[in-house]
């Protein structure tokens, strides 16, 4: 017989009376447990509401001391509410109801701030009691800090609650906000808690306000909390950050801080203001080498006979200062293109299959980017190999092997000049055109009085030269005068741009000059020529190769400019061929570069999404894709999440998209070879699309670019040996070689410096002139026009810190080089760099990487250690210390 028998309850499924007596049980254990000191405790406080009751306000005035002295003497544990405040839970209503009774203004004074503390932790319904209590108790002679830090923080997160409910609302007022709120960012400026006071401001739209507060120890943290917030606010919030953290540095007397803000902001009167405000001349020579960096170029402001200062606006001393370096670190022997390919740690004879043209092509770019700057090489400038090797290439590449010349001569203007000089007079045409760009190569970055570029290459424009020359002499202008937008030299391109008789070639290389010209600056001249041109342009023509330089051009005039752009981008739909779609994107591009923009990224990932049909133009796809590296290649976050963004491009993209995906990388991490990064494009390199290998190893060349990457140049090796029967891919492998070892391992293309908070518009102009190349790399950089890589000497520059005394000498200190770390926000002074060695300077600097000075001996005049860096000695350092 089968016992019935009936299961246990179990302990999760409980019926109602259960549960009831389940929690009566513990409700009871919990008064059981209580300890004799918390019972105390607990009967304390029930008399002192009690007495609160009752009618007397001498009794209430003893009984509200008594409480407050309750509340402030028990201490508790940090994770832990403090008991007081536990224990009068079951009394706040009864608080709140005896708060409405009383009519002693005194006494409600004092239990509403005992309430506004109560209402911190039992306020259920977000009626933001606790900010209600302490608006009626009062906040003058720093009442507010009486219940400590947290209650303040607290406090003014429902200060920003009741702002945001009440502008939704339009008709309530704020103003009774304003007050307590300044009380709590004072507390919060005395507590070392800066970054707690700019938030409440912010919320409250009253960040000017921070300027009144901050001291000389607090507004370094404060400045630099403000900048690192600038990229995350909509406009014009952002801008807004800026000029307040620049008033700060003003208010101070901090000008070397101020530069970079008014050059980040795009302001030639606040840039003119900062100047002024310098109190010695040294601090003027710091400006200057700032401005010779950025390429801002503003003569006017020196006077006319302080040929010193001249020289650092100019940076007419920076390849004397380029080869200091080289001859401290032992490299001024020149290399040859052998010493870079290691040829005998290839499996195979790489080079036995190519034809010698191709193969001697190769080994000029690459011994122009090895050597670049260094005034010598094996090849080119000694008299006996120099017009010999220039006849061991053909037809263009004879143009680019005399134009390297103004690779290797790079900075140096007069004896350049000289060095090219003797092929200006030659038969051949190419080798008269290399000339004439080395020509614009070699004045890049530095301007000199006597304006030799202009002065040499308008006669090669205006007279009636080859076509080849013609072409030449306009690149040759671009590249020298990017970024000064100087009208006699628009002057010269500008009739170029318009004239529908000559081919295009020539039209889209001028509307390119003109961009790296004008770039950044919108100019009203140069658009509607450009623009006029495509309309006028039979479509024939537009389908060139070279046509998409037009489209950059145009779009390089609005770099960094967000969203001025929309006329142009209206006028641009009259273009009823493709390039008018291809220029509206690039343009949405480049208007967004280094913003970090999430809209504008969602856009292009939109726009790269689309499946279009075989008959359909995909390039602006490709431009998508550079857009999403280009907008977020500034900001930390937003790089890593595009290259996560990248593996489902690759993955999923079109043909065009894929093949723009390795090109975008390249924009994100130049000179910057992080490993997951080159095993990516390592993957991509030995993808069966020919043109996705090819922009995949041109990548890993501009990512390692400077930076003589042992691992890359591994990979480089082997690319070489896998390629060697294909000419085409092997000659991207040795360009890639060649730029990860420019300037024998001293120099960047990365269009970031200045601690990687300004942004080079005419660096990155260069170097996304042969990444656009690239996006038709069989076409363009494998046939006739490799030529087009000599643009990236725009966007190169030494990677070096260079310290000078207050005359202006090259002086050697101790200066700390390491990892850069995020210091935003902490409080305190904490390290700024970790894992670092100590150098004497001179000391190259690598992408992520800082530097400080080692001991106190001199101070720098400017906050950030790179590039050239003026040092005056302090006055309270003792020669002992450093022995110690």
């Amino acid at each position: 017989m089968v016992e019935n028998r009936t299961p246990p309850a179990s302990d999760d499924v409980l019926n109602p009376k259960t549960a009831t007596e389940k929690l009566a049980k513990n409700s009871k254990n919990e008064q059981d447990e209580l300890s004799e000191e918390d019972q105390q405790l607990v009967s304390e406080l029930d008399m002192i509401v009690e007495r609160l009751k009752e009618p007397s306000i001498e009794i209430h005035r003893s009984a509200l001391e008594n409480l407050v002295s309750v509340i402030r003497t028990t201490t508790s544990s940090m994770t832990s509410v403090p008991k007081p405040l536990k224990y009068l839970k079951p009394h706040y209503g009864t608080l709140v109801d005896i708060f409405e009774q009383w009519s002693d203004a005194q006494n409600k004074r004092a239990l509403a701030s005992i309430l506004s503390l109560l209402g911190m932790v039992y306020d259920k319904d977000n009626n933001r009691e606790c900010l209600k209590y302490r608006l009626l108790a009062g906040y003058e002679n720093e009442t507010i800090s009486e219940w400590g830090h947290e209650y303040v923080r607290h406090l003014a997160m429902e200060i920003g609650l009741e702002y945001s409910a009440n502008v939704e609302d339009d008709e309530q007022s704020v103003e009774y906000l304003v007050p307590v709120a300044l009380e709590a960012v004072a507390f919060f400026f005395k507590h070392n808690a800066e970054v707690d006071a700019i938030d409440l401001l912010e919320e409250l739209n009253l960040h000017e306000a921070v300027v009144g507060y901050v001291t000389k120890d607090t507004f370094e943290r404060v400045c630099m909390y403000m900048i690192s917030c600038s990229p995350l606010l909509p406009p014009p919030a952002d801008t807004n950050y800026l000029l307040t953290a620049r008033t700060i540095y003003r208010k101070l007397g901090k000008p070397a801080q101020c530069l970079p803000l008014s050059i980040r902001l795009g302001r030639p009167d606040l840039i003119k203001e900062d100047w002024e405000s310098c109190t010695t001349r040294m601090e003027k020579a710091q400006l200057a080498f700032i401005m010779a960096r950025q390429q801002v170029h503003m003569p006017e402001l020196i006077d006319d006979d302080d040929e010193e200062l001249k020289a650092c606006m100019n940076n007419t001393n920076l390849s004397k200062n380029y080869l200091n370096l080289a001859r401290d670190l032992e490299l001024l022997d020149p290399k040859t293109p052998e010493d870079i390919y290691k040829s005998h740690l290839e499996n195979t004879r790489a080079d036995a299959t190519l034809d010698s043209a191709r193969h001697n092509l190769a080994s000029t770019f690459v011994n122009a980017f090895v050597n670049a700057g260094y005034g010598t090489d094996k090849l080119m400038t000694t008299e006996a190999e120099g017009k010999e090797w220039v006849f061991k290439n053909k037809d263009m590449g004879m143009l680019s092997a005399s134009a390297s010349l103004g690779m290797i001569m790079l900075w140096d203007v007069e004896d350049g000049l000289l060095q090219v000089d003797k092929y200006l007079y030659s038969s051949d045409n190419h080798i008269k055109a290399g000339a004439v760009f080395a020509i614009g190569m070699l004045t890049t970055s530095v301007h000199d009085e006597t304006d030799s570029a202009k002065a040499l290459l308008s006669e090669y424009i205006t007279e009636n030269n080859p076509a080849i020359v013609k072409l030449a002499a306009i690149c040759g202008l671009g590249v020298a005068y990017a970024g000064t937008n100087r009208e006699e030299i628009l002057e010269l391109l500008l009739p170029i741009i318009s004239d529908t008789d000559i081919t295009i070639d020539l039209s889209s290389m001028a509307a390119l000059a003109a961009g790296l010209v004008c770039v950044g600056t919108g100019n009203g001249d140069v658009s509607p020529v450009i623009l006029q041109a495509m309309m006028e342009r039979m479509d024939s023509e537009l389908n060139h190769k070279y046509a998409r330089f037009m489209a950059l051009g145009l779009s390089l005039l609005f770099l960094g400019t967000q969203d001025t752009y929309d006329t142009i981008r209206e006028t641009l739909k009259a273009v009823t061929h493709p390039i008018g779609q291809q220029a509206s994107v690039l343009m949405q591009v480049c208007a967004y570069a280094g913003t970090g923009n999430v809209l504008e990224v969602q856009k292009m990932l939109h726009l790269c999404a689309e499946h279009l049909g075989e008959k359909e133009d995909q390039l602006p796809q490709a431009f998508a894709v550079l857009g999403v590296g280009l907008i977020s290649m500034g900001e930390g976050i937003g790089s890593e999440m595009s290259l996560r963004t990248f593996d489902h491009l690759m993955q999923y993209g079109e043909p065009y998209v894929r093949r723009a995906v390795p090109l975008a990388m390249a924009l994100v991490c130049a000179s910057n070879p992080v490993v997951g990064v080159l095993d990516t494009l390592n993957k991509f390199s030995h993808d069966n699309d020919k043109s996705v290998a090819s922009s995949a190893i041109f990548a890993m060349g501009v990512v390692g670019a400077g930076t003589n990457n042992a691992r890359l140049a591994q990979l480089l090796r082997q690319l070489a040996t896998y390629y060697h029967k294909d000419a085409d891919l092997l000659f991207v492998v040795r360009i890639a070689q060649g730029l990860l070892h420019m300037g024998k391992g001293t120099m960047t293309v990365n269009p970031y410096h200045h601690d990687r908070s300004l942004l080079s518009h005419t660096a990155l102009a260069g170097l996304l002139v042969p990444i656009i190349a690239m996006t038709n790399a069989e076409k363009l950089i494998m046939t006739d026009s490799h030529f087009l890589m000599y643009f990236l000497a725009r966007a190169m520059y030494p990677r070096f810190l260079i310290t000078f005394n207050e005359q202006l000498e090259n002086v050697s200190a101790s200066a700390r080089v390491g990892q850069a770390v995020d210091a935003v926000g902490q409080v305190g002074r904490p390290k700024n760099i970790t894992g670092f060695q100590t150098h004497e300077t001179p000391v190259l600097l690598a992408h992520s990487e800082r530097a400080e000075l080692a001991t106190d001996k001199y101070t720098p005049l400017t906050n950030v250690l790179e590039g050239f860096v003026i040092l005056t000695k302090n006055p309270d350092y003792q020669e002992d210390e450093e022995s110690l």
